[in-house]
């Protein structure tokens, strides 16, 4: 079973969109545009701030080993 980590590997900025991208087995690049479209019509503060949010819940990639 997957379990959910920010990415060491594939990340940009903290690892969290290449976490959830190889959790779900997705493209991350492909991901990464879905949360900046999603943040645009949100008007960025609510993506903005799950994202702070999940690098203190979701743990590191070396924490999980």
């Amino acid at each position: 079973m997957n379990k959910l980590y920010r990415s060491e590997k594939n990340k940009k900025i903290a690892g969290v969109i290449g976490g959830l991208a190889e959790y779900f087995n997705w493209d991350a690049s492909l991901l990464r545009v879905i949360t900046v479209i999603l943040a645009i019509m949100t008007s960025v503060l609510p993506v903005l701030l799950i994202y702070i949010i999940w690098i203190f819940i979701v743990p590191s990639e070396r924490d999980m080993k």
